[in-house]
């Protein structure tokens, strides 16, 4: 494998959690068992191998690898990738991608696809993608990533295991849907892009952004950028469900050692050990 682009990957429980994140830099993730990619801000080239992408917004740092995905795809006679977008950017990344066909003189053959907030993509039989409107300076959502189960329905609970399958072979609907929200992704926002979608905060595993950290930095300017501050997760800490907390996106002022240092100050038992930085 080429590894051209900064590139971490953590199993947490049964799931490949791999990508890299830092403002204005580049962010990309990818959950490697269900084949779904996460922004294209870099591409790592082991990602071209996934299928479906879901962007959270337009920011270079979030974008800028779309012509490479969609290229390097075609170069590898594989499919034409599912890009998932919001709705005001189709047409725009429609253009970029136009003016590289003149430049690069190959194809970009892949389907943008326009997600508004609550809209549902399924993912197989058993998995379910929803988009979660966000706050930041541009049009953005996040992704809840849910799995999809069938329960028997209580009414059966009590029956043998002759009578539930004599029941189906009538037809009868014996089971009823439930949805387990395993991931949680929010790109770049400010916390009312947590809190206006409390189900990110019962996800399993939530991936969510920390830009700023020093005590010096301003809360009220960092919201109105649409950005948090390690501040407001340890404001919220009694609201996180999460099993596992990914924080990422650091700025760049801040070196890792001062990231890690004043974390462990602010909340220095890393939410009863569930936050992790991603550095």
């Amino acid at each position: 494998m080429v590894e051209n682009v900064p590139l971490r990957s953590e199993h947490i429980d049964g799931y490949t959690i791999e990508g890299w994140s830092r403002a204005a830099v580049q962010t990309y993730w990818r959950i490697a068992e269900l084949k779904l990619n996460f922004d294209l801000g870099g591409q790592p080239w082991d990602f071209i191998g996934t299928p479906i992408c879901f962007v959270t917004h337009t920011h270079l740092d979030h974008i800028a690898a779309l012509p490479l995905y969609v290229s390097r795809r075609r170069m590898m006679k594989m499919d034409p990738p599912v890009i998932y977008l919001p709705d005001s950017a189709i047409d725009p990344a429609w253009k970029m991608l136009k003016a590289f066909v003149q430049l690069d003189r190959g194809g970009m053959p892949c389907h943008l696809e326009p997600i508004r907030d609550g809209d549902e993509i399924e993912i197989g039989r058993e998995w379910l993608v929803t988009a979660l409107r966000t706050r930041h300076t541009i049009d953005s959502v996040g992704y809840l990533v849910e799995q999809r189960r069938q329960k028997l329905k209580e009414e059966f609970r009590e029956l043998s295991g002759p009578e539930i399958r004599d029941l189906k072979l009538a037809g009868t609907e014996i089971t009823t849907e439930t949805r387990v929200p395993i991931f949680a992704y929010t790109g770049d926002t400010a916390p009312a892009g947590l809190d206006d979608n409390p189900e990110m905060y019962e996800a399993k595993i939530l991936i969510t952004e920390m830009t700023f950290v020093a005590p010096m930095h301003r809360r009220e300017k960092i919201h109105k950028h649409g950005h948090m501050h390690l501040d407001d997760i340890s404001d919220r800490r009694d609201r996180f469900q999460n099993e596992v907390i990914l924080a990422s996106h650091f700025s760049t002022r801040c070196s890792d050692d001062q990231v890690k240092r004043w974390v462990a100050k602010r909340i220095p038992d890393a939410l009863d050990g569930r936050l992790r930085l991603w550095l």
